[in-house]
C-alpha cells in the first residue's frame, strides 16, 4: 500500500484533520449524533460506556508503554519540560490512529487466518478496512478540494479501494497497519508537548497587598483593576503594568528585557509585570492588567506566530510525494497494457513509498540517541534543517552569560581592607536571594572569609540594607540609595559608576557609618564553555551573532572577548524576531540560541530554536531543541548528529528507490503480480529499516565495547 503524506502537525494534529472539508460538512456529526443516540437506549448505553471504558485503558497502555518502547528517556525529557499540567496528552488524531493500528492488527490476523473463505473476510474485515481507511479518504478530500493538490492520499485512496475491491485481502489489511504505525512514528518524532497556547505571565499570585485609603489591605488578585496601587516588595513578582507612585527598588527585568543588569526604579519610572523586585519596596499604580501587559502582548504575538518547521515536510515525505506523477503513470500503462493486478503491485510498492515507514525510524533513532546524551529534540525536522544552517544567534544574557554575575574589582575608599569589606557586605547579603547577593556571599566563601557578627535586631531592608556590625552602622546599596541616606559619593565614584554602567557592569556601595568606604563592581558572568563553543562553531563555518537587550559597549566588548565578527545591541524583545527575518530574507538558514521571553519570537521564526533546561518556562515550550544539561555543552553534539542523520537519510533514500524500479520493471517485463511485488518491497523495507537502525545499532555496540 502506498504510503502517505506526513500531517501538517500543529501539537501531533494535522491541519488537514482540524480543516477537514468532511468535517466541516458535518458528515462526521451526524454520523456521531446517530451513535449518542443509540447509546442512549440502555442496554446499548451499557455497551457504549464498555467501550469507551475499554479504549480509555488502552488509550493509556499505547502512551505508556508503546511511546515508551520508541524511545523511553526522550518521552521522559518531554514530560519533564512540559508545563501543561498533565504532561503530554493524547490528541483526538492520535487517539484515532491508536484504535486504527488495533482494528488494523485485528484485521491482518483474521485476513491471514481465514484466507480460503472469503465470505469470512468480506463479512468482517472489509467493513473494518473501510471504517479505519476513512482517515485516508478524508486527507484525500482535503488535498483535492481545499489545497486543490496532487498528493500521496489520493494515490493512497486509490490504492485502499483496489486492493480490497480486487480480493487482495492480506495485503490491503497490512498496508494499512504499516500505514497507521508510520503516521504513528511521525507523530512521536514531532513535538507533542501540546502548547497550543503559551501564558507568558504564568500562575499569577493569588492575592496581592493594595493601598486604599491609606491602609495596606490584602485582595484578591482577581479584584486587581487599574488605577489601584499595589504595594509590591523584595522577592515578589510584578503581576501588572504600572506607575511607580512611591518607593525605590532595585529590579531585575532581563527575562522580558535583555538587559543583564537589574534596573533601578523610583517614583515616575514605570514597572512591567513578570520582572522581579530583588530590593526595595514600591507603591505601583496599575495601568494594566492581564492580557493588556507588555509581557501578555509578547505572548499574544508568539501565539499568532506559526513555527517555521509547520510549513515544511521531512526529506522523507519530499521524496515520497515525489513519486506520485510517475507512480500513476506507470500504474496506468500497467492496466492498460498488462493488468489490473499488475496496477495494484506499482500503486502498492513503489518509488520512494518505503521511506514513510523507515524516513520516521531513522529521525527516531536519532532522537533517542540524542535524548541519552543530554539533548532533547521535540520536533524530528530541526534535525533535518540542523545540516543546513550556517548562521547562530546567541542571545547574550542567560546564554552566553550566567545569570549570577561575579566580582570583578573592589574599590576601596576608606580604612577598610578588601577582604574586610567584602566579608562585612557578605555578612549583610547572606541572606538576601538575588544574583547579586549570591555573587558576593559567593566570593567571600571562595576566600575563606570570616563573616562577622550582625546585630539582629538593626538589620533593615528597605531601598538598599542596613545593619549594625561590631558596633559600626553598615549601609550597602546603589548610588541613588546612598544619595537617599545622604551619604557623599566622592568624585572618583561619580565617575567610575558612568563608566560601569556603560559597559554593563553594576557597583554595590558600601558605606560605614556615614562615609563612604568602597564599592564593589560587577560585571556578568561568563559560561565556561563559551570559548571553546564559538571556536567549534567557527571551525564549523558557520557565522557568529550575539543579539542583546544591553547597551553598545557591553555588547561590542563581549563580541571581541569571544572573537564574534557580528553583534545587534540595544534589541527590544519584537525586534529580535526581525533580525532574525532579515538573515533570512538573505538567504541564511538560522540557528536561535536563546532563554528568555524576550527571546520567545525569535525562536518560533528561526529555522531551528534551542533553549536550555532551566530558562524561562516560554521559552522551553517555544524551543524544538532543549539542552538539558542547562549548558552549551551539547551543542557540537548536536550538530554532529545532523551530520550523521543526513548521511544515513541518503543511504535510505538511495536504498529507497531500487524496489520501485524493480516492481515496475517486473510488471512490464514478467507480469510481477502483487504477491512478487509486496515481496520485493517488504526485503526492501527491512533492508530499509536495517539502515535506519544504524544509529542504535552503533551506539549499542559502543557501549557494549566501553
Amino acid at each position: 500500500m502506498s504510503q502517505l503524506h506526513a500531517p501538517n502537525l500543529l501539537s501531533s494534529t494535522p491541519v488537514w484533520w482540524e480543516e477537514s472539508s468532511l468535517q466541516q460538512s458535518g458528515l462526521r456529526q451526524s454520523i456521531e449524533n446517530l451513535i449518542e443516540q443509540a447509546a442512549s437506549k440502555p442496554a446499548l448505553s451499557q455497551l457504549h460506556h464498555a467501550l469507551k471504558t475499554l479504549d480509555s485503558q488502552y488509550q493509556g497502555i499505547m502512551h505508556k508503554h508503546f511511546d515508551r518502547l520508541l524511545g523511553a528517556e526522550r518521552n521522559q525529557q518531554m514530560q519533564e519540560i512540559s508545563t501543561s499540567g498533565g504532561g503530554l496528552l493524547l490528541t483526538d488524531y492520535e487517539k484515532r490512529l491508536n484504535r486504527n493500528i488495533a482494528i488494523s492488527t485485528l484485521i491482518t490476523a483474521i485476513a491471514s487466518v481465514a484466507a480460503s473463505h472469503p465470505l469470512v473476510v468480506v463479512t468482517i474485515c472489509l467493513p473494518l478496512a473501510m471504517y479505519t481507511s476513512w482517515i485516508i479518504f478524508e486527507r484525500a478530500w482535503h488535498n483535492i478540494f481545499v489545497e486543490h493538490a496532487l498528493k500521496i492520499p489520493v494515490v493512497g485512496s486509490i490504492n485502499v479501494i483496489c486492493t480490497w475491491l480486487g480480493g487482495f485481502y492480506v495485503a490491503g489489511a497490512l498496508g494499512m497497519l504499516l500505514y497507521f504505525l508510520s503516521e504513528k512514528l511521525v507523530i512521536i518524532t514531532q513535538d507533542r508537548s501540546h502548547r497550543q497556547i503559551i501564558n507568558i505571565l504564568g500562575q499569577q499570585p493569588r492575592k496581592v497587598w493594595a493601598l486604599i485609603d491609606g491602609i495596606e489591605v490584602e485582595l484578591p488578585f482577581e479584584q486587581v483593576e487599574a488605577g489601584m496601587v499595589l504595594v509590591i516588595g523584595a522577592g515578589q513578582i510584578i503581576p501588572v503594568d504600572g506607575l511607580i507612585l512611591q518607593g525605590m527598588a532595585s529590579i531585575d527585568q532581563h527575562r522580558l528585557t535583555g538587559e543583564a543588569q537589574p534596573a533601578e526604579k523610583y517614583r515616575g519610572d514605570r514597572a512591567l509585570a513578570s520582572t522581579m523586585v530583588l530590593s526595595g519596596k514600591i507603591y505601583l499604580q496599575v495601568e494594566k492588567t492581564g492580557k493588556q501587559t507588555v509581557a501578555a502582548q509578547i505572548g499574544e504575538v508568539l501565539n499568532t506566530t506559526a513555527a517555521y518547521q509547520l510549513s515544511i515536510e521531512s526529506k522523507a515525505l519530499q521524496v515520497a510525494n515525489a513519486s506520485l506523477l510517475p507512480t500513476l503513470i506507470f500504474a496506468g500503462l500497467a492496466w492498460v497494457l498488462q493488468s489490473f493486478e499488475g496496477a495494484v503491485a506499482i500503486t502498492n510498492a513503489a518509488f520512494g513509498f518505503n521511506l514513510k515507514l523507515t524516513g520516521p525510524i531513522a529521525m527516531l533513532n536519532f532522537l533517542n540517541l540524542s535524548a541519552h546524551q543530554g539533548i532533547l529534540i521535540k520536533d524530528g525536522r530541526s534535525l533535518e534543517l540542523l545540516h543546513t544552517v550556517d548562521t547562530v544567534i546567541f542571545d547574550k544574557t542567560g546564554t552566553l552569560t550566567l545569570e549570577e554575575p561575579h566580582i570583578s574589582q573592589i574599590h576601596l575608599y576608606g580604612h577598610l581592607d578588601s577582604q574586610t569589606l567584602l566579608a562585612y557586605a557578605a555578612a549583610v547579603e547572606e541572606r538576601q536571594s538575588h544574583p547579586i547577593a549570591h555573587a558576593i556571599v559567593h566570593a567571600a566563601k571562595k576566600a575563606a572569609l570570616s563573616l562577622p557578627h550582625m546585630d539582629e535586631a538593626s538589620y533593615e531592608i528597605g531601598y538598599g540594607i542596613k545593619a549594625r556590625i561590631d558596633g559600626h552602622l553598615l549601609r550597602i546599596g546603589s548610588d541613588r540609595y546612598m544619595a537617599l541616606e545622604t551619604i557623599l559619593l566622592p568624585p572618583a565614584v561619580v565617575e567610575l559608576q558612568s563608566t560601569a554602567s556603560k559597559q554593563g557592569k553594576s557597583l554595590v556601595m558600601v558605606a560605614l557609618d556615614d562615609t563612604l568606604v568602597g564599592a564593589i563592581e560587577l560585571e556578568p558572568t561568563l559560561r565556561p564553555e563559551v570559548h571553546q563553543i564559538v571556536a567549534d562553531l567557527h571551525a564549523r563555518g558557520k557565522q557568529i551573532y550575539i543579539l542583546s537587550g544591553d547597551q553598545e559597549e557591553p555588547t561590542r566588548r563581549l563580541a571581541e572577548q569571544l572573537r564574534i565578527d557580528h553583534y545587534f545591541a540595544n534589541t527590544l524583545p519584537q525586534d529580535k524576531a526581525t533580525h532574525v527575518e532579515r538573515l533570512q530574507q538573505a538567504g541564511h538558514t538560522v540557528c536561535f540560541v536563546g532563554d528568555g521571553i524576550n527571546d520567545s519570537i525569535a525562536l518560533k521564526k528561526a529555522q531551528v530554536s534551542v533553549s536550555l533546561r532551566g530558562a524561562t518556562s516560554v521559552a522551553t515550550d517555544t524551543a524544538q531543541v532543549v539542552l538539558m544539561d542547562s549548558t552549551l555543552n551539547h551543542l557540537p553534539t548536536l550538530f554532529d548528529l545532523a551530520r550523521q542523520f543526513d548521511a544515513n537519510m541518503n543511504l535510505g533514500f538511495a536504498m529507497a528507490m531500487v524496489p520501485g524500479f524493480l516492481i515496475v520493471s517486473g510488471v512490464f517485463l514478467a507480469n510481477l503480480g502483487i504477491v512478487g511485488s509486496l515481496a520485493i518491497y517488504n526485503v526492501s523495507l527491512l533492508g530499509g529499516i536495517g539502515v535506519a537502525m544504524l544509529p542504535a545499532l552503533s551506539a549499542r555496540s559502543a557501549e557494549n565495547s566501553a
